[in-house]
Order: structure tokens, then C-alpha cells, then sequence
């Protein structure tokens, strides 16, 4: 049975304390090249979906004017607030915001997340890509589960009872349905990666309408 938001914030706020040490070094090559390809100007606004303890949010604080964080745990976002403050950052914000419903309505130049959006499947994340094109970024940078070619059943990087990772063609379909056009993919695992994908200013204000699933 697929794992209801309660499920996963419910799990998440029981992983918040050792979150940042037990992570897989995929995740922190994702991490660093998520960070690398956002490299917000200092009058840019970023949204963080899926913001965790805050590792994309705190990395792109110093360089965007505004980092706005969205997540689904508290605990999780607890953790983050605490590293903010930890480190002198006062241009960034976390609260409760989902993919599908971000609860966020200011200007977003560039949208991020790492290692999230596998959690939903695919037609919601068909229907979270088109709401994130609605906000107008120019750019969305995802770095996340992902499947380059036949995931390996015998060593997948992700767990079947929590996890539903789609493929990278899914996801670059997803993006280009809605006026992203897929500038960059980095593989780092035969089921990790990050995509950029961009709109030019023209494009941004008028995002077509995602095509509907079979």
C-alpha cells in the first residue's frame, strides 16, 4: 500500500537528528551538483521542495537574495531552521508545502530539490511539475532517484515500500509538457541523477498545459 504524506512526515521527523550523517554518498554528489547547476544571482529568489534539514536551502542562502524552504516534516524543517541560525542566515524561510500544493505565492526565479519527488508517483509528478511551471521559474533543478535504464532488482538504491522512482524519459516529458526544455542531465548512479530544465523569460509567462496521462 502506498505511504499517505502522514506516513512520510511521520518518518522523516523519526529520521531528522541523524538525517545529515546517514546519507549515501549519491545523495551528496546529487547535493553538490543540485547546488552547483541552481547558482542562484544575488537578486534571485529560490524555492526548496523537499527542503529536509535544509542542505540545498543553506548551501544557495549566500548567493540568492531569498531561500524559501517547503517540507512536510516538522522535525525536519526544525533541524534546518536550528542550522540557519547556526550559521547567521536570516534570508531564509522553511514551513509546510508540499510538491502539488507548495503554499507559496511570491516571485521563484529557480525551484530545487534533492532526493524528494521519488516519493510520489508518476502521474503526481506530472501533476507537481505542471503546478511548479505555474510559479514561473526560470529554472528547475531536480536531482533525485531516477532510472537511466532497467533498475537492477537485485541491488536497487531505493526501497519499494516508501520509494516510486520514474524513469529519466518520464521526467524530461514531464518537464518539456509544460515549456521546460531539459538543459543538462547528470548521471550519477545507474538510478540517481540530477535534470536541469529552464524556460526563456517568453516562455516563463506563458507555460502550456501538461498533456493528460493514458
Amino acid at each position: 500500500m502506498k505511504k499517505s504524506l502522514e506516513d512520510h512526515a511521520a518518518r522523516f521527523d523519526e529520521l531528522a537528528g541523524e538525517y545529515d550523517e546517514s546519507n549515501a554518498d549519491e545523495y551528496r554528489a546529487c547535493a553538490n551538483l543540485v547546488i552547483e547547476h541552481a547558482a542562484p544571482a544575488a537578486d534571485e529568489v529560490v524555492l526548496d521542495l523537499g527542503t529536509g534539514t535544509g542542505a540545498i536551502a543553506l548551501a544557495l542562502a549566500p548567493d540568492a537574495t531569498r531561500v524559501v524552504g517547503r517540507d512536510i516534516s516538522d522535525g525536519m524543517m526544525e533541524r534546518a531552521a536550528e542550522k540557519a541560525t547556526e550559521q547567521g542566515l536570516e534570508n531564509v524561510a522553511f514551513d509546510y508545502g508540499t510538491f502539488r500544493d507548495p503554499a507559496y505565492d511570491g516571485p521563484v526565479d529557480i525551484v530545487t530539490s534533492n532526493f524528494a519527488m521519488h516519493h510520489l508517483s508518476d502521474t503526481e509528478k506530472r501533476e507537481a511539475i505542471a503546478v511548479i511551471a505555474e510559479l514561473e521559474p526560470r529554472k528547475f533543478v531536480l536531482g533525485d532517484v531516477m532510472f537511466f535504464g532497467e533498475p537492477d532488482p537485485d541491488e536497487p538504491f531505493y526501497s519499494p515500500a516508501v520509494d516510486d522512482p520514474a524513469t529519466v524519459g518520464l521526467l524530461a516529458d514531464a518537464f518539456t509538457d509544460v515549456g521546460f526544455s531539459l538543459t543538462a542531465v547528470e548521471r550519477v548512479h545507474d538510478q540517481v541523477g540530477v535534470l536541469v530544465a529552464e524556460r526563456s523569460p517568453s516562455d516563463s509567462a506563458t507555460p502550456t498545459k501538461p498533456a493528460q496521462d493514458e
